[in-house]
This record gives C-alpha cells, structure tokens and sequence, in this order.
C-alpha cells in the first residue's frame, strides 16, 4: 500500500528490540519495552509557515531516529506495526558513519 504522510509528519517502524543485555542475559518477552528507535519510512512535503512558503522535512527515508515514548499514533499498515509523528517529535538521527 502506497502511504504518504501529510505537512510535516513522518512514518516510522520501530528497529528491533535486542534480545540480549550487554552482559549476555537474555532479555524475555514480558520483559521487554518497545525499543524508542525508528526507521523513517517515508515523509511528508512539509510545514507551511504563516508567510505561505514551506519548510521542507529534514529527514529522509532510511534515517535511524530516536522519538519520546508517549510520541506519535501507532497505526497498521498491511499488517505491520508503524508510528506516525510531527518531525518535532523525534529527538535525535543516529549517525551512518
């Protein structure tokens, strides 16, 4: 299904949880959060300012993100878990390097 976030918001999957600590425990599944990182999916054209121009998203598809844990609305996507928010919702792009 093609989707295509409106203004200034993106869509993200959430990246995996790690199923071990650092330390080598295995991690159960009543245990775990849902991991706070994402995969921006795809994003929208952007935020339209009082002067009528528009303030283009400065993320793109692929970025790694992390985002607050009450942020955003889960939605379903051909069956797949998927998260909507404003790109002011994200706190940080991880770097590729």
């Amino acid at each position: 299904m093609k989707f295509r976030p409106l203004y200034d918001r993106i869509l993200l999957k959430r990246v995996e949880a790690e199923e071990r600590t650092p330390s080598g425990l295995i991690v159960p599944d009543a245990a775990k959060e849902k991991p706070l990182e994402g995969q921006v999916i795809a994003v929208g054209s952007g935020r339209r300012l009082p002067d009528g121009s528009v303030r283009e998203v400065s993320l793109s598809e692929g970025d790694i993100v992390l985002f607050g844990k009450y942020t955003g609305d889960e939605i379903k996507l051909d069956g797949v878990e998927h998260i909507i928010l404003r790109e002011e919702d994200v706190l940080a792009v991880f770097d590729r390097k």
